[in-house]
């Protein structure tokens, strides 16, 4: 039974040289993923240099979808397709090549900027608003710049969205003013991570991130805190990190009347720079951070002198100061002991009014 069909070898390579050669390409991609990219990421690990771990970070998980286009691109011309469907053909290459691209070029940016501004102890100032900012920006552009090579005018799409933008930021207007907060407060400079800050109203902690509504802090207590952006930046609050970690820490302290006072100075100085001394060591911190410590006598008190001295040291925790305070007042009451220098306790002087002979309290025991 003869079915009319005549088909030839060479009609059907003509049929499957496109597909072999899409396949080809998504094998070629696989190949180059798994050993090209695989093997120059053991390379960049023993090297010292930090952005080449972020290159290749960047386009990994990129190269079967390019290798796969790549094929799609040479098929197309193999196998004769109308003209139509070619440019579909084209457009489809084009815009997905650009997507990804746009990709790559936002992992890449955002990637090189934290590493960048990384410090030593690993904190890095850029939050996840400025992440998302920059992300926007790059997709934004990355749209347009599809749009026109596929042949869209976006002159009449871009007079859209600034209409529909001006109704959105009335629908959004707390969500907005979040938004412009926390710009705010990057742009500013006065509030990074790692930051240990006090707001006006009580609210403390450690600067984990600023979001895109919300400033997390960490207390002390390892709890999140939570602060809109719009409420750092209408109130007040203090940057115990800002312009550098150094605080200067007084110590108020009391001896007694017959106390020398020459002698008292020079065993408190003593103390003073042993600790912050011993903290250098210990710490492999430079000496400028550390500077004399020094005395000044306040008043004379009911029941003792009354003294303070200042200590200037850079932490790198906020709370190390009350444990620089913990260690010194230990050593203080050690010395003062054994240089026989007197803390006086409180005294106050107690009045009793004299009691009236007609008081029928005056008998009771």
């Amino acid at each position: 039974m003869n079915f009319g069909f005549n088909i030839s070898l060479v009609d059907v390579f003509k049929i499957l040289s496109p597909l072999l050669v899409v396949l080809f390409g998504v094998l070629l991609g696989i190949l180059f993923e798994r050993r090209v990219i695989k093997n120059i990421k053991k390379l960049a690990a023993k090297t010292h240099w930090k952005y080449d771990k972020i290159i290749i970070n960047s386009i990994q998980g990129f190269s079967i979808l390019w290798f796969s286009l790549g094929g799609i691109a040479v098929a197309s011309y193999i196998y004769p397709i109308p003209i139509a469907i070619q440019i579909l053909i084209n457009k489809f290459l084009i815009a997905t090549f650009l997507g990804s691209a746009t990709i790559v070029i936002s992992r890449l940016l955002v990637g090189l900027l934290k590493a960048y501004t990384t410090d030593e102890q690993g904190i890095s100032p850029l939050t996840s608003l400025f992440e998302f900012i920059t992300k926007i920006v790059i997709y934004s552009l990355g749209v347009l710049i599809i749009l026109q090579s596929i042949g869209i005018q976006i002159t009449p799409l871009l007079t859209a969205l600034g209409v529909g933008g001006v109704s959105v930021g009335l629908a959004l207007q707390t969500t907005l003013a979040n938004l412009m907060s926390g710009v705010n407060i990057i742009m500013s400079g006065k509030v990074r991570p790692g930051d240990y800050i006090r707001l006006a109203s009580g609210e403390s902690g450690y600067v984990l991130d600023v979001e895109l509504k919300y400033t997390v802090l960490k207390e002390i207590t390892d709890n999140l805190l939570i602060i809109p952006n719009s409420k750092i930046i209408s109130g007040s609050f203090k940057n115990f990190s800002l312009p550098n970690k150094t605080i200067v820490l007084p110590v108020t302290l009391d001896v007694g009347y017959d106390s020398n006072l020459e002698t008292v100075e020079k065993i408190t100085l003593e103390v003073a720079n042993d600790l912050l001394k011993e903290k250098i060591i210990e710490e492999e911190e430079e000496e400028d951070y550390i500077s004399d410590p020094f005395i000044l006598y306040n008043k004379f008190d009911y029941f003792s002198i009354n003294l303070t001295i200042y200590l200037k040291v850079h932490e790198r925790e906020f709370f190390d100061h009350l444990e620089i305070k913990h260690h010194f007042l230990k050593k203080l009451h050690q010395r003062y002991q054994a240089e026989g220098i007197e803390i006086p306790f409180p005294i106050k002087s107690m009045y009793f009014p004299p009691q009236k002979e007609d008081n029928p309290y005056n008998n009771i025991q």
